[in-house]
C-alpha cells in the first residue's frame, strides 16, 4: 500500500537535503578561504553548527517516519502477533509521552526568546505564565543579522535593531522538530493500532531485501 505524500511528510526529507547542501558548501567555502587566501569566513563554523543541530533534531522525526531509529526487538520475535501488537501500542504510548515533555520543554525555553510566554505546569502545559523575564534581545556569537528576519526588530525587540542573530531564529527548530516528532509518533500509533506494523524500529526487513537482491543477482550470473 503506498501512501499518499503530502507537504508534512516531505517537510524532513526536504529541509535535511537543504541544510546538508549548505553544510558542505559553508564549509568547503571556509576552507578554501583558510588555505587559498589566508583568511577566514568569521561566522562559518557557528553557522555550521547550528545547521547540525537543526539536521539531528529534524532527523529524529524522519527516523521515526522510516521506522529506522535504533530499537531491539528479540521480545516482539518471540511473542504471538496479539501480544506484539499490545506491547507496541505501550512503546509508542511511551514514546508520545515523552515527545510531548520534549514539546513542552522546547517551546518554553524558545518562547523567551521569542518575546512570548512559556507556559505553566510542571510536567503539562496548564496555561502560560503570566509573568516572565522575556531574552527577545539575545543574538548568536558571530552570525550576522539578515536582513530577512529584520521585522524581528519591531515585532519581539520593540524597536531596537539587531547586530547579531536574534536567537529566535536558529532555535525555533527546537519546538518545530519536537511538534514534528509527536506528528511522528501519532502516524506511528495510527499504523500500529490500524495493524499495518506491530513495532516502531524497522526489524530485519532492510536484511531480507537485501538478501533477495543478492538472490536475484545471483540468479542472473
Amino acid at each position: 500500500m503506498q501512501h499518499k505524500h503530502t507537504f508534512v511528510d516531505r517537510i524532513e526529507e526536504t529541509l535535511i537535503a537543504i541544510l546538508l547542501g549548505l553544510m558542505t558548501a559553508i564549509t568547503f567555502a571556509n576552507v578554501i578561504a583558510r588555505f587559498g587566501f589566508n583568511s577566514n569566513i568569521l561566522w562559518a563554523l557557528e553557522l555550521t553548527v547550528f545547521m547540525f543541530g537543526w539536521l539531528v533534531l529534524l532527523g529524529a522525526s524522519y527516523a521515526v517516519k522510516k521506522h529506522s531509529h535504533l530499537g531491539v526487538d528479540a521480545i516482539i520475535n518471540m511473542v504471538s502477533p496479539p501480544v506484539a501488537r499490545v506491547l507496541a501500542i505501550v512503546s509508542v504510548a511511551a514514546c508520545l509521552l515523552f515527545s510531548v515533555f520534549m514539546l513542552k520543554g522546547a517551546y518554553d525555553y524558545w518562547a523567551v526568546f521569542a518575546d512570548l510566554p512559556p507556559t505553566s505546569g510542571r510536567w503539562f502545559p496548564t496555561g502560560f505564565e503570566q509573568e516572565f523575564r522575556s531574552q527577545s534581545f539575545y543574538e548568536v556569537q558571530d552570525v550576522p543579522m539578515i536582513g530577512l528576519f529584520a521585522f524581528l526588530e519591531d515585532a519581539i525587540n520593540y524597536g531596537e535593531s539587531y547586530e547579531k542573530l536574534p536567537k529566535v531564529v536558529p532555535y525555533v527548530v527546537l519546538p518545530i522538530s519536537m511538534l514534528l516528532l509527536t506528528y511522528r509518533f501519532v502516524q506511528a500509533a495510527g499504523q500500529i493500532w490500524r495493524g499495518e506494523t506491530d513495532r516502531l524500529v524497522a526489524s530485519h526487513e532492510v536484511e531480507d531485501e537485501i538478501r533477495e537482491v543478492r538472490e536475484q543477482l545471483g540468479e542472473h550470473d
